[in-house]
């Protein structure tokens, strides 16, 4: 048995004619590092809350360490968790927030004082001890929140949105002390968060998630490389993933302009009986240098760029293609202007391919769900 099971839990407000969170089936061991992701409504906050037993489970049943937590309050679970907008008492130096959950715990004082040491040390707040909230940072105020809940100790850390009030200097440094801290304390950690990047950089596994349903579990480069539908593809990644509606035809895919590009013997095996598909590409697999244009000199398109981002090591290119707005990623030494004409071609081995009906990809053997 895992270390965390969910098993077919759903959540279903009164009054609501479908449910927040369906069928979802998920084991974690212990020590790992999952995040939910996925935009708001999504279900990933609600599924955090009934993990923490702050809402009823529906149907279906948790387990945390083999003990069945649905009928068990939220203070006997074995669980610490860390909220979006911190929740520290205004009125308390940091070492008292800190220590506040101990106490109420019973804890021995000598005991209290330990863990509260070691808690500001490790988390670099030191200088900060007496301070009361309003005259720390936001960076700071996390700290402090992330210490109240190491020091219990718990069996499992529950993370809801914690760096969404950061700015964006901030959320990258809090990430790097939050992963640390994971790896220091070996605990298992569930943490929600809409922000693909914090997902990918972060977890060891991501749960997707849209409408209440999973859509796929993989880490990382699994779901980058690997995308089980047309959502998770365009969700993971950034720029998002560019899609097109294609034909098949003779060994080659044919776009909305008319122009065509050639399949490898593998792909196009992987394409028989489908005549129209939604290809993807995402935009680092777009490419305008001349070797390419030679490699694949049978599959060259033509556009005209809109606009160019400079961002500093990479530049994302804007063009009409196929009736798509279309972004690529080059280097930094690939700069086009408005206005250029430019030749490309899609990579054929990096390309994605969708049913148009379902939205699921094709040949891939991923955790797929319905609802997509």
């Amino acid at each position: 048995m895992s270390f965390v099971e969910f098993k077919n839990i759903c959540k279903k407000y009164a009054g609501n004619d479908k449910n927040s969170v369906t069928d979802f089936n998920l084991e974690i061991e212990e020590g790992e590092f999952i995040a939910f992701v996925g935009p708001s409504g999504c279900g990933k906050s609600t599924t955090l809350r009934m993990m923490a037993g702050f809402e009823d489970i529906s149907d279906g049943e948790l387990y945390i360490d083999g003990k069945k937590m649905n009928e068990i309050a939220p203070a006997d679970r074995g669980i610490s968790m860390v909220f979006q907008n911190y929740a520290l008492y205004p009125h308390m130096t940091v070492e008292k927030n800190i220590s506040y959950g101990l106490k109420n715990m019973k804890v021995p004082a000598d005991e209290i004082r330990k863990k509260v040491d070691w808690a500001i040390e490790i988390l670099g707040l030191q200088e900060y001890r007496y301070r009361k909230p309003k005259n720390l940072s936001g960076g700071q105020r996390q700290r402090v929140a992330l210490g109240r809940a190491i020091v219990k100790n718990q069996k499992v850390f529950l993370m809801d949105e914690p760096l969404s009030n950061l700015d964006a200097k901030l959320r990258v440094s809090m990430r790097n002390e939050i992963s640390k801290l994971h790896k220091s304390l070996g605990s298992t950690t569930v943490y929600v968060t809409h922000d693909q990047v914090e997902a990918m950089t972060m977890a060891d596994r991501i749960v997707i998630m849209k409408d209440g349903f999973i859509q796929q579990v993989g880490r990382p480069m699994e779901l980058y490389e690997h995308p089980a539908n047309m959502f998770v593809a365009g969700f993971i990644g950034s720029p998002q993933m560019n899609f097109f509606p294609v034909k098949i035809s003779g060994g080659k895919l044919i776009f909305s302009t008319g122009k065509a590009a050639a399949l490898p013997a593998q792909t196009a095996e992987k394409l028989r009986g489908y005549t129209e598909v939604m290809m993807g590409i995402r935009g680092e697999d777009i490419k305008f240098d001349k070797e390419s244009l030679e490699a694949y000199a049978d599959s060259r398109q033509k556009a005209v760029i809109d606009n160019t981002e400079i961002m500093g090591n990479e530049n994302n290119l804007y063009f009409e293609f196929a009736g798509n707005t279309t972004v690529a990623r080059v280097s930094k030494y690939e700069v086009s202007k408005a206005g250029e004409e430019v030749e490309f071609v899609f990579i054929p081995d990096k390309m994605h391919f969708f049913d148009k009906e379902t939205n699921l990809a094709i040949g891939e053997k991923a955790i797929q769900r319905r609802n997509i």
